[in-house]
Parts: structure tokens; sequence; C-alpha cells
């Protein structure tokens, strides 16, 4: 087997069981390996820290799936991983409350580069890295025996993948082809997903328990919800009795899919307003109309995703925080979130105070918030915590 030799000093981490080894880590590769196989990371003095998949083009030159000198890296080893993600998943009940949620996490679920979700008969698969994709065959094989569905289907049609040297590639992997939308149920909610072609696998499974917060705070409210996609946040708002929601979304085919789930749920048409354009510019338009709210959420796209987008990222969160303020009424809550794992939850935090301070308000924060339950965060992978949010009052 390959061996990767680590520089001298470089395997604190590893020690600390964090999964990832770069490129500037390792002082030399003993054998010839191909993407995606299993090799042997070693210190300078030769101990074996584990075993992990090789990447020759990413940053990530290595992805540990284990740290134990005694697991072999085969059939058996991801069975067993799969298995103790969706035991992990009975505890809070899930399915109980909701046919859609997620099975595997990649790095915190001990499968680094694979996501699993489930979205009622069908189980949707993202494979993210080298190592994901040489054993996509067995673990697709795994999960129809091990948890019986309709179809597998896959959305590795992420741009993440080209940092692995892979393609964008979706399709069946096993059983039948999903339909075009497929409806879910969360809570007292129901949603029409279309898991082919919709954002991530689908939905936004990681905010299903801050949806559920909007309901706490929406009794009697009119409600701006930004970047709305198919309109999950507003339909909970509209469930815990908010006059009106007003939705923003660029695409005007998601809106069309957020009307269809506010029909499914029976919202009276006159409490929703789907609003097609650009967030900036419609927050810009509705400050200088002096328009006011109860309740706005800012659940905006990843804003950065390298280092250098930071400060960019950085003056976007600001000015949509910024004109937010000014258009909540004294008292009005603030919901506000970053999907951007290289945002720190401290400077977030930092932004969202100095946008009330430049807004000419105040505002205290009421609850933290991060992504749901079936999306764990492994302690020694605090990459894994990339979802930041609050809820704040400003008045």
């Amino acid at each position: 087997m390959t061996q990767i030799i680590l520089k001298p000093g470089r395997e604190k981490s590893l020690l600390r069981k964090h999964p990832w080894v770069f490129s500037g880590a390792i002082a030399s590769v003993s054998g010839k390996t191909q993407a995606g196989e299993t090799v042997d990371v070693i210190t300078e003095k030769k101990e074996l820290l584990g075993y992990g998949a090789w990447s020759s083009e990413s940053q990530i030159r290595v992805r540990m799936w284990s740290f134990d000198a005694q697991e072999k890296i085969n059939t058996q080893f991801f069975h067993a991983r799969l298995e103790r993600a969706i035991e992990a998943r009975k505890r809070p009940r899930l399915d109980e409350y909701t046919t859609a949620y997620r099975i595997v996490n990649a790095e915190s679920d001990g499968l680094p580069g694979i996501v699993v979700d489930r979205y009622g008969d069908y189980l949707v698969c993202q494979f993210l890295s080298t190592g994901a994709e040489y054993w996509k065959q067995v673990i697709a094989e795994q999960l129809a025996q091990m948890l019986p569905a309709k179809g597998i289907y896959e959305r590795s049609d992420v741009d993440v993948r080209q940092k692995e040297g892979l393609q964008p590639v979706s399709g069946v992997l096993t059983g039948e082809a999903p339909p075009d939308t497929i409806e879910i149920k969360e809570g007292d909610c129901r949603f029409h997903v279309d898991i082919k072609h919709g954002h991530k696998t689908g939905f936004y499974l990681d905010q299903r328990e801050n949806r559920a917060a909007v309901a706490e705070f929406a009794q009697g409210t009119e409600v701006l919800n930004c970047f709305s996609y198919t309109g999950g946040f507003g339909i909970w708002a509209l469930k815990g009795g908010a006059k009106k929601v007003t939705n923003i979304e660029s695409s005007a085919a998601l809106l069309e899919l957020a009307q269809r789930n506010a029909d499914l749920n029976q919202i009276d048409a006159n409490h929703i307003e789907n609003i097609a354009g650009d967030v900036f510019q419609i927050l810009r338009q509705y400050r200088d109309e002096n328009r006011q709210f109860d309740l706005i959420i800012l659940d905006p796209p990843k804003f950065a995703e390298s280092k250098d987008q930071l400060k960019r990222a950085s003056r976007g969160y600001k000015d949509i925080n910024l004109l937010a303020c000014k258009l909540l009424k004294p008292g009005g809550i603030l919901f506000t979130f970053s999907c951007s794992g290289l945002m720190e939850a401290g400077l977030f935090q930092k932004i969202v105070a100095d946008a009330a301070l430049d807004a000419g308000r105040n505002a205290q924060m009421i609850r933290r918030l991060t992504q749901a339950a079936d999306h764990p965060t492994a302690l020694n992978f605090p990459e894994g915590s990339y979802l930041k949010g609050m809820i704040c009052r400003v008045w």
C-alpha cells in the first residue's frame, strides 16, 4: 500500500483525529496510487497514524477513513459506518416528525465526502471527494440493503468536485428514477421537493429546526422572507399565525414551487406574496418606500467559497443585515444566517452588530442557531459547524 509520509511535527492535527491532510504537510509519497485509493499515513518516524483516501489534485491530499491501525477499509468498514449513522438518526425519532432528513453527514459521521439524505421513499446521495467516488458503488449497494427505498439518486453535480479533479454527475444509482417532485412532511407542514434539480439535495434540511423556531415569533406579524427558495420559512411563519408573508427569490420557477407549497398547506392566497428579483435591490426599494415588517428572515446562499472571498462576503452580509434592521419595526425580530463555512460565528455576530449600529438601531441576540440535529458536527472536525444563525430583537 502507498505510504504518505508527513513532515516533522505535521502529525499533530491527526493525533487529534482531524480527518484532513493538506498538501503542505506531506514530505513524500512512497509508491504510486490512483485517485481515491486507500493509503497509509505515517510520521517521519514511520509511525502509522491511520488510513485515508488519496487525492492528487485537491489541496486536501488525504481524507482519513480511520485512525485505527487494525481496521481494514473494505465493504465491512462502510457497512459499519453507515449502520452507525443510521442508528444515530433513530434516537431523536426523526421519522415521527419528518419524512426528510440527513442520514450521513460526511466527515462528522466518519465518512468524508459522503452525504446521504432521505426524502420519503427515495435516498439522495452526494459523493464529493475522490475517496467517496472510488467507493460509490459499494456505498450505494450497502444503502440499498440497509435502507429499502424505491430508488437511490445521485446529486454530485456540485462545484466542489472540481477541486478533486471530478466531473459533476447526477442520475439514478439504483432502483427507480424519482418523480419531478416528492411530497415530504415536516411537523405540521408539507412541501413539494425537486430532488433532481433543487438546491443541495433538494431541500434545506439543515434549517428544519430553525423553520420551526420562526413559528414561535410569527403570531400576528407581517413577515419578509428573503432568499426564500421554495418558501419553507414562510410556510412555517404562516402556520405560526403570521398575517402575511412576502417571499423574495431571484428564480421565478422556485417561486412557482413556493406557491404550490402554499396551496399544499391550504394557505389563503391573501396571506402570501411572491416577489421575483434581487434581494439587495428590493430591500433598498422597500427602504426608500418606508415599508416596515415585524419579522425578517435572511437566509442567503453561501457568500464565501474561499478565504480570498471572505472580505467581500462580509460586506454582503453587512449590507443585507443593515437594510433589514432599517426595515424592522421597533421590537421587530430578525432571523439572520450565514451558511459560509469560512465565516466564524464571532465574526458573523460582529458583522450583524455593526450593521445594526450603522442602521441607527439597537439589537439584542435572543438565541443562537445552527444546523439541525441530523447534521451533527464531530468535535474533532469543527469545520462541520458551517451554519451560523441568530434570532435578534431590533429596537
